[in-house]
C-alpha cells in the first residue's frame, strides 16, 4: 500500500510540474494565440415584461463603414455573435423578433495592440410592443 501511494504521489507531482511547465513556458506564438479569438459583445434581448427572448435577431452595424453582423439569441435570450471585427468605429445595435423592435443602442470600442473591447461589454435590449 505504501509503495502504491508513493507511486501515485510521484505521478501527481510529475503531472503538476508538466502542467505548470506548459503554462509558464515561453513561446514565440503565445501572443499570436491570445489575439486569435475575437472579443465579443454580449447582447441580451428581453420582452417588455422582462422575459428572455429566444430567436431574436440582433444586428450591429458599423456607423462609418455600414458593415453589419447579425446574430440570433439562444434559449437564454443571449447572443455573442457581435464581435470586434466591426471595430474600431462605433456600432449601432438593435434587436427584432417578429414585429417587435428594440431601440438602437451605440457601442464604442477600446482597442489595444491585440483586441478591441466593446464599451459597454454587455447590452440589454428590450423589445417594444
Amino acid at each position: 500500500m505504501g509503495k502504491q501511494l508513493r507511486t501515485y504521489g510521484w505521478l501527481g507531482l510529475l503531472a503538476s510540474v508538466l502542467v505548470t511547465g506548459c503554462d509558464e513556458a515561453p513561446s514565440a506564438n503565445r501572443h499570436e494565440d491570445s489575439c486569435a479569438e475575437p472579443v465579443s459583445l454580449r447582447v441580451e434581448v428581453l420582452s417588455s415584461d422582462g422575459a428572455h427572448i429566444q430567436g431574436a435577431t440582433v444586428t450591429a452595424t458599423n456607423l462609418e463603414s455600414n458593415v453589419s453582423i447579425t446574430g440570433v439569441t439562444d434559449d437564454r435570450g443571449v447572443t455573442t455573435a457581435i464581435n470586434e471585427t466591426l471595430a474600431p468605429s462605433a456600432i449601432r445595435v438593435m434587436a427584432t423578433a417578429g414585429s417587435h423592435v428594440s431601440l438602437a443602442q451605440h457601442v464604442e470600442w477600446t482597442c489595444d495592440a491585440c483586441h478591441c473591447t466593446p464599451v459597454p461589454g454587455t447590452l440589454t435590449l428590450e423589445l417594444k410592443d
